[in-house]
């Protein structure tokens, strides 16, 4: 089993709300900059882009690469973040 950071523990124990795009797993202060520059500013707004590739990892990964430079790991716990929230609140 993987770990999981405080992040994304306190991420996925809540509803949403309107959290900031930087309270997701993965998405720090500058990645955070870049997704706000391409009005992706509420963790909601990343939940969107998430539900409309299906929740398909590689779809939403590329996505997350091309829109604000994420690399493969800070993918990857956005991507679990998200996933782990909506199978438990969706």
């Amino acid at each position: 089993m993987s770990t999981t950071s405080k992040k994304h523990q306190n991420f996925v124990s809540e509803p949403m709300g309107e959290k900031p795009v930087t309270d997701l797993a993965g998405i720090g202060e500058v990645l955070g900059k870049r997704l706000e520059e391409n009005n992706y500013d509420r963790a909601y707004t990343v939940l969107g882009q998430f539900l409309l590739f299906k929740k398909e990892p590689e779809l939403f990964k590329d996505w997350l690469k091309e829109t604000c430079g994420a690399n493969a790991k800070q993918q990857e716990d956005c991507y679990s973040c998200l996933k782990e929230w909506c199978d438990q609140f969706l």
